[in-house]
């Protein structure tokens, strides 16, 4: 009998031992515990160009704190080492990579489809997968606000555009720079040039200069990342030359006797509602769209170059851009 009861006890012994053991089992493998995830950056400029690197960069960390996300990133590659690098971070367990560029397009989709797992944020792109989501600001809605800026303060009637490379979006910025250029001030010329590049700073204070002493330019837009960077130190050896920036608001985190504004886009709000969606299991096959509508395109810092009469009027054309009332 009592031999029972000690068989009994030890068996009871044994049922709490095995519960305690799994208990245990599942503390050291995280269950109840928030996951991790992780978003990297691939750029071909780098994060501290002063201009779009640099606002891309701040943009993925502002969200990633946000939303929880731990950041890496690569800057400074070639073209030829997109594919690569995104792929090294995929293999790397990377949940979210988010691409600053429609220049990034064939990339992102050569290696989406060989890790459909991962998820990708493809700015100023047009593709919708199951794991590629599009962020598209307003490109006519930018040309126009920087133009319309550049056509108020121009006192030579000749204001310039610097494109990176030759991408749809670029485009769209330079004809609705100009559009808006003429509408406001039906004399204005516009000269454009392409760099062939988003990483040569020294072509773009190759182009300014050009531009300058060439074709009396005295207000110039670039989108072109670090060779906007090398216009505006272009322009820093000239007499009133002035320069609109963009997406950030440059003005608003640095001096500089060149900005006299910026277009402001928000790629953080855009960025983490790319997050969010993937955390809550939604992300996928649509474009998350940025316009001055829903305030993901704002109106920067102005420079005391700006006159307050300039700036009343730029306003009022921001707001007829915004209701869609500027050009018919």
């Amino acid at each position: 009998m009592k031999n029972r009861y000690l068989v009994l006890i030890l068996a009871v012994i044994m049922v709490f031992s095995l519960a305690g053991c799994a208990s245990s089992g599942n503390s050291s493998t995280g269950a109840g515990e928030e996951k991790t995830y992780k978003v990297a950056m691939i750029l071909d400029s780098s994060i501290s160009d002063g201009g779009w690197g640099a606002a891309c960069y701040n943009a993925m960390v502002s969200a990633a704190e946000d939303s929880g996300f731990e950041t890496q990133y690569t800057d400074n590659l070639a073209t030829a080492d997109f594919a690569s690098s995104i792929r090294s971070y995929c293999d790397l367990g990377i949940n979210l990579i988010f691409a600053p560029g429609n220049q990034y397009t064939d990339a992102v989709k050569e290696v989406a489809e060989d890790y459909p797992e991962v998820y990708f944020a493809l700015l100023n792109g047009t593709v919708e997968t199951d794991n590629i989501v599009s962020i598209l600001p307003d490109a006519q809605q930018i040309g126009y606000m920087a133009g319309a800026l550049a056509s108020l303060m121009t006192k030579t009637g000749s204001i310039g555009f610097i494109g990176g490379m030759e991408l749809d979006t670029t485009k769209a910025k330079l004809a609705s720079y100009e559009a808006a250029a003429k509408a406001v001030n039906p004399d204005a010329v516009v000269y454009s040039a392409y760099a062939g590049s988003f990483s040569d700073s020294a072509k773009g204070k190759e182009i300014a200069d050009s531009m300058v002493t060439m074709n009396d330019v005295d207000v110039m837009f670039g989108d072109a990342s670090a060779v906007d960077s090398g216009a505006r130190e272009a322009l820093s050896n000239y007499e009133n030359r002035y320069d609109i920036g963009q997406p950030s608001d440059l003005l608003a985190s640095q001096e500089s006797d060149v900005l006299i504004g910026s277009v402001v886009t928000d790629n953080a709000a855009m960025l983490k509602i790319c997050m969010e969606d993937l955390k809550n299991g939604t992300f996928g096959n649509k474009t998350i769209y940025g316009d001055l509508s829903n305030n993901s395109l704002s109106v920067g810092t102005f420079s005391d170059s700006v006159p307050s009469d300039i700036q009343e009027k730029y306003l009022d054309i921001v707001e007829q851009i915004k209701d869609g009332t500027f050009i018919q």
